[in-house]
């Protein structure tokens, strides 16, 4: 099962987020309708955290199914198997994968609990594995790795129960669809024929089309604004959308949220910087009192750094418009910075929500190592010290992937091994 991870993906839109996945010998990505419903461009997540834009090509509302196009995800393969004539036993094991509530992905094991269950005029998988919000679209899989359905999380009514869109009928549509364009399309379920121009009757067989499905959902003012400040600063905002109102990204190596309250009364843009030190604290809190970085504010929240901004959503309207929008891009590139700072100044470690942005020192040595034998002959002696050293950088990295060390002590000890070098 480890290896079709790599074949799943979180998929985010500026209503929320869900997850999809590829099969074998397909290049789109597969999820449910509803969770790109009002959207024609969406982003996709890989499992390093990684987002790259998808178009939406293909929607069937009454399946309940998508396709996505992503060109820069053509070159891996996916790995999720498909078939048919698989038959799918009640009391079967299955696994939910996904990324349920927008969290890390995660997988849950359940049986089937009814492998043909009628609901809204269709028949779906049911199974007693826990499925949620952020679920849907995702592939629920057998123990040999073979797709059995679909997850969808949009029966709300339903408690301690999940439905699956069954195998049979997602073959069905990955077969039917021909194109490798990016142009978006609908399927007529009466027909099976596809449209591609908004209309309220099928061009092929009169059924009523609703053509709300060819619409996109309006942006808010402050989205609008928001997305405006993005683009400034060279971000594409398709990439940094989390849901409605809310946006979240990396800067270099620091998250960077910015959102609206719940009564909507105020625009905050925040990011969770780095971690207290486990040492003396005064330096750094004194640092941190001194107010160093207005109009911004540098606080403490659960042995965490932040910097955040926060301004009243009238301002936007008013002529301090491009001031603000101003503010926003600074924070984003001064949050990048003082993570650094942080870690350099105070030894303070990276918050857990920050991206890695280092090459992997193993990786590195190695291809140098690889390159430096295809053309030069390197001696024995030579060979058996840099090999040393990768298994020494194999070892140190483990030990911090099992949170055996600090980060700051993981780099430390990197750099006397590499210094050897």
């Amino acid at each position: 099962m480890k290896n079709l991870k790599n074949s799943i993906y979180k998929i985010i839109t500026s209503g929320g987020s869900g997850t999809g996945f590829k099969v074998a010998g397909h290049d789109f990505v597969i999820t449910n309708y509803h969770v790109v419903e009002g959207s024609k461009t969406v982003a996709v997540e890989d499992q390093d955290m990684n987002r790259y834009v998808a178009q939406v090509v293909m929607v069937n509302p009454e399946v309940d199914l998508a396709f996505l196009n992503v060109d820069d995800l053509k070159n891996r393969p996916g790995t999720i198997k498909i078939d048919a004539g698989k038959t799918v036993e009640n009391m079967q094991k299955v696994y939910i994968n996904g990324f349920p509530f927008g969290m890390p992905f995660t997988v849950t094991e359940g049986i089937v609990s009814s492998n043909n269950q009628p609901m809204n005029g269709r028949n779906y998988i049911q199974t007693d594995a826990a499925v949620n919000p952020g679920n849907s679209g995702g592939p629920m899989l057998d123990e040999d790795g073979y797709l059995v359905a679909v997850t969808t999380s949009k029966f709300t009514q339903a408690d301690n129960v999940g439905f699956g869109i069954k195998h049979t009928d997602v073959i069905k549509e990955i077969n039917d669809f021909t194109f490798n364009d990016n142009k978006y399309r609908l399927k007529c379920n009466s027909c099976d024929n596809y449209i591609e121009e908004e209309t309220e009757f099928c061009p092929h067989c009169g059924a009523q089309i609703n053509p709300s499905v060819f619409e996109e959902f309006e942006k808010s003012h402050f989205a609008v604004f928001t997305e405006e400040a993005l683009e400034e600063l060279g971000q594409n905002p398709v990439l940094c959308r989390a849901g409605r109102d809310f946006w979240e990204f990396h800067q270099g190596s620091a998250l960077v949220r910015i959102f609206t309250t719940n009564n909507n009364n105020y625009l905050f843009a925040t990011s969770p910087l780095n971690k207290l030190p486990k040492g003396d604290l005064n330096d750094l809190l004194t640092y941190i009192n001194s107010n160093p970085v207005p109009p911004y504010q540098l606080s403490i929240y659960k042995n965490k750094i932040f910097i955040s901004y926060r301004t009243h959503l009238s301002d936007i309207y008013s002529n301090r418009k491009d001031e603000i929008k101003k503010y926003v891009k600074e924070l984003i590139l001064k949050a990048d910075e003082l993570d650094d700072f942080f870690r350099t100044k105070f030894g303070c470690e990276m918050s857990i929500e920050s991206k890695n942005l280092e090459e992997n020192p193993v990786q590195v040595i190695q291809s140098s190592t690889q390159a430096n034998e295809e053309t030069i002959d390197i001696p024995d002696a030579e060979k058996r010290q840099t090999n040393n050293i990768v298994d020494k950088l194999k070892k140190l990295k483990e030990l911090y992937n099992m949170e055996l060390i600090t980060e700051a002590e993981y780099h430390e000890k990197k750099m006397q091994i590499l210094e050897a070098l």
